[in-house]
């Protein structure tokens, strides 16, 4: 018996526009409600959360998952009090829907506001990180928005414990169960159904690897919010501090290898090398980081031969490529060439060359002395994110509450006619 996906899809959809319609007026205090009771349930269900999330892993590790697709799936008691604290957070920040963010008088006497509001309906196809289902549903409810949610089927228990929290939530502050929906089966002709579905759903968000966001990006008819890959670059500027650049370069790689803002690829100056030698790349060996290269740094113990293509690649991985530039201007030009667009890094203290490599670059996220790691929502304020953007529409970078909102103009008059 074939499905009816199209079906399911409408009858998701439909109870979506009409929660989206509730959200778009519900007070702040309903909303923060409705997030705080979500964190308890979080919380004291986490003995639950963290059995689904073994089940999980269990039947991933069956099928030869990946290191980093691992450690986007796994919970730990840390990371259920991350996703406590962060639906906290989300809930004390002001309500985004409402805020003034312009407004002007007209010679004619005409009052013009543009106003927040909320997007309407919002879905989300994400991939192994569970967390995803509160972060995203949190946010959502952030903005007014009603969310659709597909979690990937190597995550499908873990999400739905978790989302059964957030329902529960919603439930306690008297707010519409289909403001947070999670699409219940895991067959992948429903992201098909989600990504034609116009008529239901606003704006697509996907997260997960480049085969899952490529595809959103070819056959959505909806619009999207998305980054392909996450290739990040930190370059060691001729005038870096040393020590600063030792700690960043580090930490950009090493922290979390699995994660969009982990550096994939390493620029020294040649003068910052002639000056201090290997040691930036000496570190990242005893670390346990495979470098691959070429030219000069070639001639470093443990350093392996790149390959034309590791030179815009996202690995992964314990692996980054290195690449010796001569000054900030050949630096701009690879990362031109080889970025896409997500996040890099400058280490200098040169003010002058810290603000031409912003000026000149156009990544949503540009960085001085500091770690590519930090490309994250939570470490913005805005207590999580629903995805990183790295398009050209009005949300880039990490995506919070405020970028989930639209806008629209309030005219008043006083019986104002046109000419």
């Amino acid at each position: 018996m074939v499905e009816d996906f199209s079906g399911l899809m409408n009858e998701i959809g439909a109870r979506a526009r009409a929660a989206a319609a509730e959200l778009a007026y519900a007070s702040q205090e309903r909303k923060y409600a409705a997030l705080v009771s979500a964190a308890h349930f979080v919380w004291e269900r986490r003995q639950e959360i963290l059995d689904a999330n073994v089940m999980d892993l269990a039947a991933a590790d069956a099928r030869g998952i990946t290191p980093a697709m691992r450690d986007r799936l796994v919970l730990t008691e840390g990371r259920i009090r991350g996703m406590v604290d962060s639906l906290r957070t989300i809930a004390e920040q002001k309500d985004p829907v409402g805020r003034v963010l312009a407004e002007w008088t007209r010679p004619n006497g005409l009052h013009i506001q543009r106003v927040a509001t909320p997007l309407g309906v919002v879905g989300v196809i994400y991939e192994s990180r569970p967390n995803v289902t509160a972060d995203a549903g949190a946010l959502c409810l952030k903005a007014g928005n009603a969310v659709i949610l597909r979690g990937g089927s190597e995550s499908h228990e873990t999400s739905m414990a978790i989302y059964d929290c957030m329902v529960a939530g919603l439930k306690e502050a008297r707010l519409p169960e289909a403001a947070i929906q999670m699409i219940p089966v895991t067959d992948r002709a429903m992201v098909g159904e989600m990504l034609r579905a116009t008529r239901w759903i606003d704006v697509i968000v996907p997260r997960g690897g480049k085969g899952l966001v490529g595809r959103v990006q070819e056959e959505a008819r909806v619009p999207v919010f998305a980054h392909l890959e996450g290739i990040c670059h930190v370059y060691a500027d001729r005038d870096a501090d040393l020590e600063k650049a030792r700690r960043v370069v580090l930490n950009a790689k090493t922290r979390r290898t699995g994660i969009c803002g982990s550096a994939e690829c390493l620029l020294i100056d040649w003068q910052f090398y002639t000056k201090h030698g290997a040691v930036l790349i000496e570190d990242l060996i005893k670390a346990g980081v495979e470098v691959r290269t070429e030219g000069e740094l070639l001639k470093i113990p443990g350093t392996v031969r790149a390959a034309p293509d590791d030179f815009g690649r996202e690995f992964l991985d314990m692996i980054i490529a290195a690449r010796l530039v001569d000054g900030v201007d050949e630096a701009i030009a690879h990362i031109r060439k080889y970025g896409s667009s997500h996040t890099e890094s400058i280490l200098t203290e040169n003010d002058a060359t810290a603000e031409r490599f912003f000026q000149r670059l156009d990544s949503a996220i540009l960085m001085r002395n500091a770690s590519t790691q930090f490309a994250d929502g939570g470490e913005f304020g805005f207590g999580g994110e629903i995805g990183i953007a790295t398009g050209k529409m009005h949300a880039r970078g990490p995506v919070g509450a405020e970028q989930l909102c639209s806008f629209k103009y309030l005219v008043t008059g006083d019986g104002t006619i046109r000419d």
